[in-house]
């Protein structure tokens, strides 16, 4: 789990990821990003019911994703605002090493 600082506050926070920032796609999710100087990173993961019915499974997605926001990007994108959306449920078969670089070559466009 993210630490608080690192969780978006309200509703307010995420709409304005979602209308004034770009977007990322790759085959199984996307990324939606904002650049605001002066703030940490923030970071949301974002798994519908479409991805998958059982409550359990999205959940597992979400936190294996988080889990990697946590670890990899946390400390070194102070000052971004990230909202990753899952398309896929497949997500929950693909080993870490799999997921982990997919989600860096995400990243890595978002710095183009």
């Amino acid at each position: 789990m993210l630490a608080k600082k690192h969780r978006f506050q309200g509703r307010r926070s995420i709409q304005r990821v979602y209308r004034a920032g770009q977007s990322r796609r790759g085959r199984m999710l996307s990324v939606r990003y904002l650049t605001t100087p002066k703030q940490p990173f923030r970071a949301a993961v974002v798994v519908s019911r479409k991805v998958h019915k059982s409550a359990v499974v999205r959940n597992r997605i979400r936190r294996r994703i988080y889990e990697i926001l946590r670890a990899d990007y946390a400390a070194q994108l102070d000052g971004v605002q990230v909202i990753v959306t899952v398309f896929d449920a497949s997500l929950v078969a693909l080993p870490a090493k799999e997921l982990r670089r997919h989600i860096a070559h995400l990243f890595a466009k978002t710095q183009n």
